[in-house]
Order: structure tokens, then sequence, then C-alpha cells
């Protein structure tokens, strides 16, 4: 049976990630800071589940040594946690520094760090999915992102970088941006804007999740809203 780790597990596209995953008969690493949600979340579903409450960017070892001690191996790996930074979003130049460093240590190092921790036996057996979740603040800027949009656009090098490095290992890495949709996140940075517009959670999730047959050695895929 294939296993995946996702982290943010708990709202929003990781929930209904997960959700899916488990209706296709994943077994389920579910990673996310509040330990009660992902509970009630994996109560809910019928397979296999392993629940680690942690903070994903101080305690990879333990969500990696947690997952791979209870399953064995993790064919999958969705890093979706990320850290939007402060609220009203600042303009770079004003960034607080601390807070910038803790963005960067969710949004780039935390994914960096547990893929480094799950590739040794997905290249033993050839074969693993790495899934990276970004945003098009990565490519493009506007005024107030540059503390979230940069740490994505790292995010989207290293994966790149990943790829390159892993070429003929069976082991694959996607870049997926969901576009806008209407989660907390995005109601915290643009509380005014028109959210029923944007697509749910729950109508992206499938697109994502069908990404993880395709045959992509690298890919950046764009989820049209």
């Amino acid at each position: 049976m294939t296993t995946a780790l996702i982290t943010g597990a708990s709202r929003g596209l990781g929930r209904e990630i997960a959700i899916l995953l488990a209706k296709r008969g994943y077994r389920l690493v579910l990673n996310a800071r509040g330990e009660e949600p992902l509970r009630e979340l994996a109560r809910s579903l019928d397979t296999e589940v392993h629940v680690v409450a942690a903070d994903v960017s101080e305690d990879a070892e333990r969500i990696a040594g947690e997952a791979l001690a209870r399953f064995g191996t993790i064919a999958v790996l969705i890093n979706n946690a990320s850290d939007l930074g402060p609220t009203p979003m600042p303009l770079l130049e004003n960034y607080p520094w601390d807070e910038l460093l803790r963005v960067y240590r969710i949004n780039v190092v935390a994914p960096i760090h547990l893929t480094q921790l799950l590739l040794p036996q997905m290249k033993s057996r050839r074969s693993g999915v790495i899934v990276n979740i970004t945003s098009d603040a990565g490519v493009n800027a506007y005024p107030g992102w540059g503390g979230y949009g940069s740490s994505k656009a790292a995010l989207e090098h290293a994966s790149r970088t990943f790829a390159a490095e892993l070429e003929g290992s069976g082991v694959r890495v996607l870049v997926v941006d969901p576009g806008d949709m209407d989660t907390a996140m995005h109601r915290a940075a643009t509380p005014d804007a028109d959210f029923s517009t944007m697509a749910k959670p729950d109508a992206v999730a499938p697109v994502i999740v069908d990404l993880l047959d395709r045959g992509d050695p690298f890919a950046r895929i764009e989820v049209a809203a």
C-alpha cells in the first residue's frame, strides 16, 4: 500500500488532498501544528493514518522519523505547509527580520529538509514523488508579498535543482501553483478580495492528486482557478 506524508494537513488544500488520497487507498502521515484538527480528520478517514502534530520548521527529523518508523516507506511527500508572514503584509523594506526568517524556515528550509530525510528510501526503491506547493507570487512581484513570494521563488528553484540532481533516479519532483483559492491564508492576505470568484480547495485537490500518476520527472503545474 502506498503511503503519503502531507504537511499542513489540518485544513484547506492539505486536508482535501488527504481526504482524496485516503479514498484512493493511500496510508497517510498527517502533519500540522495543531493536534486536535489532525485527530478529527484522521477519525473521518477510512485508511491507516499516523498523526504528527509538530512545527515543520523545527521538527522535520521527528516528522520523517515517525513516518518511517510507522510505515517503513514514504512514497509521496507533499510539502503543503506554508507561512504567509505578518498581516497586514508589509513592504519588503520594512519586513521584520525575525518574521522573514520564520517564513523562510517554513516555506523553504523545511521542505528541503524533509526531502533530504525521505530521499534515501525513495532512491533505494527508485520510486517516489515530491510535490511542493508554490504560488504565482513566487514568479510575479506584488507589493507586500515580498517575504512570502521570495520564499516560494526559492522553493521553486530548490525544486528544479532537486529534479536535476535526481534525474534518472526514479524520483519525480512536481511544483504546483494551485492558483487563487478561498483559504484562511488568502483571506488573511487580502481580506477585501471577492472570494466568491475563487476556487475552493476541494476543487483544486483532485487536480493535484491526479498529477501523482503522471510520469514527468519534473513539472511546474498551474491549476486553473
